[in-house]
């Protein structure tokens, strides 16, 4: 038996040099494809992005590009002022990782000052009228950004656009007319869409429970069916505005029940933050918490931990391209996303239609843009902020917060959630066997619809 124990422990360990070694020359590799793409993709958007394709939709003569151009037809002439290159000194208003100046905000008080060899300044000035027909408030018109070349344009990406409310798009189950029955919002993960929960939970709720709460699934900005504006930068705070104009203030939601997945868990604990006294239950599934050890900056911790640069297992490649390759992930994009039909026609064909694509179809439709801010945004850029919406949970809230794991989650390991209770000690954790990331609820989701039904009854009663 010791011998036995002496040989398992050696081939692991010589498994892990592999790893290691592998994972070395696999990411070497990689920086220096990331780094050529980089050029690639800079010419390219410079060339296309130039032509007369404006990001916004209107017919004026003025409109903005997603790369920061102001183009001006003239006597059928074009020119172009770049703005992209300009500092601008902005005061920081979100949690963020990326920034960058929003064009239509910023225009209006930009001053570019150009010093040319000797001692002439001149001035450059955007008069406010000039940006009121950019944004369309002059003759009635409305603006709608539309994908970048590198994006699908198919009608079911861009059906956002033709939404003059720019709101997420909502879907909605339970009594058509409202009565005071009790709300739950559900707020899908990382590159994913509400399909997650209305393909699998919403079908499996009782009556009983469709006729007491009104059930709310949204696609997160940039995801979905919802807007994908070129322009944002997809923080925190935009995507907490997104979901309080499409569904608290339009439906009259004064408290609620939330249920979140992963990334969604972060929007879920800035909700409740925000909202104390109007939540009723939180549930997190597989929620990213890792706490911060003294003297290590978060953003890079964090990084590190969900994407630790590792070829095996196969969902940390996949997590260490989305994290640390912007022009490679931006690749993947261009060649799965944008022909995500193809994509979709042949899982099909191979499958013989004998499952459904619904996790496909929220994998397929986002956009570059969103999903690598997102990424970096939400889960990377609030790693700062997460202990304090913990305290915050535990200290200002008295709702019941439970939270669901996968024992087999290879993304977001179980120590996660524990790691949430220690912060609340009143959060209940429920780790399920042989489940993962996403098992924990597609392949379970009669189950997990009682168990979400109970957790609603029991906090409602109390």
């Amino acid at each position: 038996m010791a011998a036995m124990r002496k040989t398992k422990s050696f081939l692991m360990l010589v498994g892990r040099v592999m790893n290691e070694a592998v994972s070395f020359i696999v990411f070497s590799v990689l920086d220096l494809v990331d780094f050529i793409l980089c050029f690639v993709y800079k010419v390219a958007d410079f060339f296309i992005e130039a032509e007369w394709k404006p990001c916004y939709c209107s017919s004026s003569k003025e409109s903005i590009t997603g790369s920061g151009k102001i183009l001006v037809s003239e006597q059928g002439e074009s020119k172009i002022v770049c703005l992209s290159s300009t500092k601008l000194q902005l005061e920081e208003i979100s949690d963020t990782l990326y920034t960058r100046p929003s064009l239509l905000s910023e225009v209006s008080k930009l001053s570019m000052k150009v010093i040319k060899k000797g001692t002439v300044r001149s001035t450059f000035t955007v008069n406010s009228t000039i940006v009121e027909m950019l944004q369309g408030k002059i003759g009635g018109q409305h603006l709608h950004p539309i994908p970048r070349w590198s994006d699908c344009d198919c009608k079911f990406c861009t059906s956002w656009t033709s939404n003059c409310k720019e709101t997420l798009f909502v879907k909605t189950d339970g009594p058509r007319e409202y009565k005071g029955q009790e709300d739950v919002l559900f707020i899908h993960g990382f590159i994913s869409s509400s399909a997650f929960w209305t393909e699998t939970l919403f079908p499996n709720f009782s009556s009983a429970a469709k006729s007491s709460f009104r059930l709310f699934a949204i696609d997160l900005l940039g995801f979905g069916r919802s807007p994908k504006p070129t322009d944002s930068m997809y923080t925190l705070r935009e995507h907490l505005e997104m979901i309080e104009r499409s569904v608290l203030e339009p439906n009259k939601v004064n408290s609620f029940h939330i249920v979140a997945h992963s990334l969604g868990c972060i929007i879920a604990l800035a909700l409740a933050v925000k909202y104390p006294s109007s939540i009723k239950s939180l549930t997190l599934l597989a929620p990213p918490y890792y706490p911060i050890p003294k003297g290590e900056q978060a953003t890079q911790y964090v990084m590190r931990r969900v994407a630790p640069r590792r070829v095996w297992p196969a969902i940390a490649f996949g997590a260490s391209i989305a994290c640390w390759y912007e022009h490679i992930s931006r690749t993947i994009c261009l060649l799965i996303c944008k022909n995500h039909r193809f994509v979709e026609f042949l899982t099909k064909l191979v499958t013989r239609n004998r499952i459904r694509t619904f996790l496909l179809e929220g994998f397929f439709c986002h956009t570059h843009n969103a999903a690598w801010h997102t990424l970096h945004n939400i889960i990377c850029g609030t790693a700062g902020k997460m202990e304090k919406y913990l305290d915050a949970v535990r200290d200002n809230l008295k709702c019941d917060v439970n939270v669901f794991h996968g024992k087999d989650d290879e993304l977001i390991p179980v120590e996660c959630s524990y790691s949430v209770q220690s912060k609340i000690p009143r959060a209940r954790v429920m780790v399920i066997e042989k489940k993962d990331h996403i098992t924990v609820v597609v392949g379970r989701q009669k189950a997990f619809a009682r168990e979400l039904e109970e957790i609603w009854r029991n906090s409602s009663s109390g």
